[in-house]
């Protein structure tokens, strides 16, 4: 065992996540993910990214919540334009 089993790589990451590598960098370049940089690769702790992935919805764009439908909706209108 050695002191690197408690880290997975940006694509082991990439994995669990079911997102692309390039997209697991986005979120630790957007501090959205914690990583530490050893020989110019990152690094995820195993428990941090369990963490991560109960929480993480890998669908693109703004998120629907029960807080922001109705706040949708109502910026559509109803088509009544002057």
């Amino acid at each position: 065992m050695t002191q690197f089993d408690d880290y997975a790589t940006v694509q082991e990451a990439a994995e669990r996540l079911g997102i692309h590598p390039e997209s697991v960098r986005r979120l630790i370049r957007l501090e959205r993910l914690p990583a530490k940089k050893f020989a110019n690769s990152w690094l995820i702790a195993r428990d941090v990214l369990e963490q991560f992935a109960t929480g993480y919805d890998r669908r693109p764009g703004n998120k629907a919540t029960l807080f922001n439908i109705g706040d949708r909706t109502a910026k559509r209108g109803t088509g009544n334009t002057k």
